[in-house]
């Protein structure tokens, strides 16, 4: 577990010495950011978030206090911080992901919540509605574009028929996602084949167990899969099969291509309305959001690597080619 806590000297140091003319209403704010694991998308996320709050006049070392700390995948440890945030009582609590949301929402019934990068909130029962979450949690969901990632997938394999998907399904997001593949792919011509992992331990197991049965694999955006990435994309690489996935930051370590959200600007999208909670605004009666913006990026050196060549009409409307 890790954690880092900015602000409280440093604002007070200050303040002291008449160097900071900050808004009144950034005075003494807490603000507590917990993640399932770190990697690069919920990194990206949470960098977002301080950015929009700097922006906003609360800034981190100066006149606000920003906790954070990582369960590095165990959702024991995400139940702990959460219980460890709530006696903290900071101005609003910040979940990254699935499984910290869910801790943290069954920690608290009067701490503001904001969650973020959670694919399925209403079905995660973080709220009881996107237009009217209740409570004392909002928040933003990533709910992935499945049917575009099928489809790019087919475009530079056209040949597969059927995509291998490791996930861990003790993540509810995961699930929701599976369920969500699984149910498009038949019109598309595919089949899935799933492979569990429980723990970025068991990832090259999961991947290594697709080997021989499918023609690409789908990587989604599930947060024990994408911090084993580098064991899924050996097996790719080593068996020559090409590996796709639901971020765009995971291209930029090897995937062969997604179309899906730049994390950062879902931090900065998280960021603006933890700002109208700290500004005074109920939670509850602010909807819950889909993270807006798709880019498709594509890495033509990745998919060499696995065997296959990206047509040239893909990348030519790329948003980002990784060289």
């Amino acid at each position: 577990m890790t954690f880092m806590r900015l602000g409280a000297a440093v604002a007070a140091a200050a303040m002291a010495g008449g160097l900071l003319a900050a808004p009144a209403q950034a005075q003494d704010t807490t603000v507590a950011i917990t993640a399932i694991v770190e990697h690069p998308a919920l990194d990206a996320a949470r960098q977002g978030i301080i950015d929009v709050l700097a922006e906003n006049g609360y800034v981190a070392g100066e006149n606000t206090e920003i906790l954070f700390e990582t369960a590095q995948g165990n959702p024991a440890t995400a139940a702990q911080i959460a219980r460890q945030f709530v006696g903290e009582n900071p101005d609003v609590i910040v979940p990254i992901s699935t499984p910290s949301a869910q801790a943290v929402v069954s920690a608290t019934q009067d701490i503001p919540v904001v969650f973020t990068a959670v694919t399925d909130p209403v079905g995660a029962q973080l709220i009881t509605s996107m237009a009217d979450p209740g409570g004392n949690v909002t928040g933003i969901s990533d709910m992935s574009p499945i049917a575009d990632h099928l489809a790019l997938i087919k475009e530079i394999v056209p040949d597969a028929t059927t995509i291998g998907v490791p996930y861990n399904p003790g993540e509810a997001n995961a699930v929701a996602l599976v369920d969500v593949i699984e149910e498009m792919a038949p019109a598309m011509g595919l089949e899935i084949e799933t492979a569990a992992a429980n723990r970025s331990a068991d990832v090259l197991g999961a991947a290594q167990s697709l080997v021989g049965s499918v023609d690409a694999i789908y990587v989604p955006t599930d947060n024990t899969i994408v911090s084993a990435l580098e064991a899924v994309l050996s097996v790719g690489i080593d068996n020559q099969i090409p590996v796709f996935s639901g971020d765009t930051d995971s291209v930029d370590r090897g995937t062969i291509g997604a179309v899906g959200f730049d994390y950062y600007q879902i931090g900065r999208q998280t960021g603006e309305v933890v700002v109208e909670v700290l500004n005074g605004a109920d939670p509850g009666s602010i909807p819950g959001r889909i993270a807006m913006g798709s880019d498709l990026v594509v890495n033509p050196g990745a998919a060499a690597e696995m065997g296959i060549e990206i047509p040239q009409e893909v990348i030519d409307r790329a948003t980002r080619v990784v060289e």
